[in-house]
């Protein structure tokens, strides 16, 4: 037997590959991503050209050009996208998915999100991360759930810390991407992390958070403690 330093043993078990199904909460129901999501997506990125900064894709010039995109999103396993549909309006409002998933490593990271402006900063926007992050932690067994986003991106690396996903560090130069440089923030939860930052959210999705005017009472830092 080797006398060096090793890591703790682990479940090796691969874990099962998320299944495109629909997901559905109290304010926001996920949908697997479909070209027919297309029309409803083109309508809330109206006006919204700031909300691509940080994405690959978009602003799109065109709704059929939208589409397109749209339909060959739609059509990957890595990364699988769920288009997102609060409750309130019954509008299609953004998506995010699962990717880079290795059941291997039992790895897998929350991603690739766009939420219109209408989706941004609500109870919807906090359920749908809550449902893909508890399907992957909870119903597959991942052991590490990844968050990863442009280091300049402020909103993402707020929101990444509000969730509870504990800072890794920057990856410099990490890719390119629009033909500039993009130093990558790493962020992740743990499946020992995972019960507190799960507990959290429920706590701050349940209504008796909520003030009649739709004011959170208490923040989702606030209850982690």
């Amino acid at each position: 037997m080797t006398s060096s330093p090793q890591g703790p043993e682990v479940d090796a078990t691969p874990r099962p590959l998320p299944a495109r199904i629909k997901l559905r909460g109290t304010h926001v129901e996920l949908e697997p991503l479909h070209r027919r999501h297309a029309e409803e997506l083109w309508q809330a990125a109206q006006g919204a050209d700031d909300s691509w900064t940080y994405l690959a894709a978009g602003p799109f010039a065109t709704e059929a050009a939208m589409t397109s995109y749209v339909a060959e999103f739609a059509s990957q396993h890595d990364p699988m996208v769920w288009a997102i549909r609060p409750v309130a309006t019954g509008v299609v409002s953004g998506w995010l998915s699962l990717m880079d998933i290795q059941p291997r490593n039992a790895a897998i990271e929350i991603g690739h999100i766009w939420f219109a402006p209408r989706m941004q900063r609500t109870r919807a926007g906090t359920e749908a991360i809550y449902l893909l992050a508890r399907l992957a932690m909870d119903d597959l067994g991942y052991r590490r759930l990844v968050w990863k986003c442009n280091a300049l991106n402020a909103p993402s690396v707020r929101s990444a810390l509000r969730l509870g996903f504990v800072p890794e560090g920057t990856h410099r130069a990490a890719i390119v991407t629009r033909g500039r440089r993009r130093d990558t923030a790493w962020f992740s939860i743990l499946a020992d992390e995972w019960p507190r930052c799960r507990d959290a959210m429920r706590q701050w999705l349940d209504a008796t958070n909520f003030a009649p005017d739709g004011t959170a009472k208490r923040g989702l830092a606030e209850i982690r403690g």
